[in-house]
């Protein structure tokens, strides 16, 4: 056999590989290599914004006004702007061609429609009135099962069906903020502060209590102090997008899961899995939006857990193969342990005092398979929906052509310009995420309707 013929991994020459190789690298390397990857992404990032260097979203065409976002014929469109000068007319990029629009300008002609359109019409998303927001984690620690992205366009499908939408990034890697152009400098732009508060508060009600018993009370130190005079709308920021708010998230959010357990020891009573839940109803943050949208890290750490226990819907993206159906297997497992662990050591001492038990549960919990390629996982997908059962949900969510091209940009799928793809890999991507999206909306719009019906119920006893 020629040396042609060998496996590239005979024959190295050591002197040849030691010619090629770099000298070691300290700690000071990891400082460089973040500072290329951060001029990169910023690099990245401006191709996305405007002349002031925000991130702009996108305009959207007749074409796609009716096809996709406002159920009504194009020349029926066309007829009620022409009636209505008042409303948004568009702008043209060529004379006589197709109107583009911004989405804040889709949104003010959808309630034009709603109010005077046709009432059979679903014109403006349902929710009942009188019912809070949904919130809805994702959640999975296997990595690149999609679970950013398919939070990211969840949310995106949402706004543009006309929800108002709040996302919370609560992974220190940021995915989520830079997607949506977030710019948050240090861990108080982030939920940090808010659990902090919320932490903060029971110390100050365990306080009062060893003043009451005439015992010296622990003190709060600038951290809490600082935390107690801020509320969730103090970290919430506007996105490009007119109805998607953000809570961002960047590296020193990762300190929480450092700071968490500090605060556990010094106050068991604190209840550290409703800190998030509790901050967002007590600000009225749930009535401010449709829904809220968590994108959690990685792991099943403390953010994570703050993550489900607030959510009314979990949803767990997970990949048709072997290896990931597996993780994820445990995932569920691990979930079962933590919370019954919470349960039990909570319902213990409730029946030792007299007090009713608590529990935990979420409207709904769905797998969904992402990134799915039918030539080659068809068969897995059926076994895992076979033994998943509802759990799983039946809709799986292909990999296209353009699902590849958003991922190498700073947009979204729905942020992607149609004109820059071919009509039917743009329709074919955008498909996939659509019907995503209309599986969810279809489990959200049911919990509400059973949310409400309780609530009728309850109301009429």
């Amino acid at each position: 056999m020629s040396s042609e013929d060998l496996p590239p991994y005979f024959n190295i020459s050591p002197d040849a590989a030691l010619a090629e190789l770099d000298p070691p690298t300290g700690t000071a390397g990891f400082g460089q290599i973040a500072a290329a990857c951060q001029r990169g992404r910023d690099d990245l990032a401006g191709r996305g914004l405007d002349e002031s260097g925000a991130r702009k979203l996108r305009l959207f065409s007749t074409w796609e006004i009716t096809k996709y976002l406002i159920p009504v014929a194009p020349a029926h469109f066309r007829r009620v702007l022409r009636q209505n000068p008042d409303l948004p007319q568009g702008r043209s990029e060529t004379e006589g061609g197709a109107k583009w629009f911004t989405l804040d300008e889709v949104l003010r002609l959808r309630a034009h429609f709603a109010s005077q359109g046709s009432k059979a019409k679903g014109y403006l998303p349902y929710r009942p009135k009188g019912q809070p927001a949904k919130i809805v984690a994702l959640a999975n620690f296997k990595g690149g099962v999609g679970k950013t992205s398919t939070c990211a366009h969840l949310a995106m499908s949402a706004a543009l069906d006309g929800y108002r939408v709040l996302m919370i990034d609560l992974d220190s890697q940021g995915s989520m903020t830079s997607i949506f152009g977030g710019r948050v400098e240090d861990e108080w732009g982030t939920v940090f502060p808010l659990l902090a508060r919320h932490y903060g508060e029971t110390l100050q009600a365990d306080n009062q209590r060893r003043l009451d018993r005439g015992e010296a009370p622990l003190p709060l130190d600038d951290t809490l102090s600082e935390a107690l005079r801020l509320r969730s709308q103090d970290v919430i920021a506007k996105t490009h997008w007119p109805n998607i708010d953000l809570i961002g998230a960047q590296l020193n959010l990762y300190w929480s899961e450092f700071q968490i357990p500090v605060w556990r020891m010094q106050s068991r009573g604190w209840k550290l899995w409703d800190a998030l839940s509790g901050v967002l109803e007590a600000d009225g943050v749930l009535d401010e939006y449709d829904i809220v949208f968590l994108d959690t890290p990685p792991a099943l750490g403390y953010l994570t857990i703050n993550g489900l226990a607030a959510a009314d819907i979990l949803l767990v993206p997970v990949g048709a193969s072997f290896l990931e159906f597996d993780s994820t297997g445990r995932f569920f497992d691990m979930l079962h342990a933590t919370f019954a662990s919470i349960e039990d050591g909570e319902n213990t001492a409730a029946r030792a005092l007299g007090r009713p038990e608590m529990g935990f549960e979420w409207d709904a919990v769905r797998a969904i398979v992402t990134r799915f390629d039918a030539s080659q996982q068809a068969e897995m997908a059926g076994l895992m929906q076979a033994y998943l059962g509802r759990t799983l949900s039946p809709y799986r969510q292909d990999f296209t052509a353009l699902i590849g091209q958003a991922g190498e940009s700073v947009n979204g799928i729905y942020e992607a310009d149609y004109r820059d793809f071919n009509r039917e890999t743009y329709a074919r991507g955008r498909a996939t995420f659509d019907e995503t999206y209309a599986a969810f909306k279809k489990l959200l719009v049911g919990i509400w309707r059973r949310d409400e019906l309780a609530a009728q119920q309850a109301a009429a006893e």
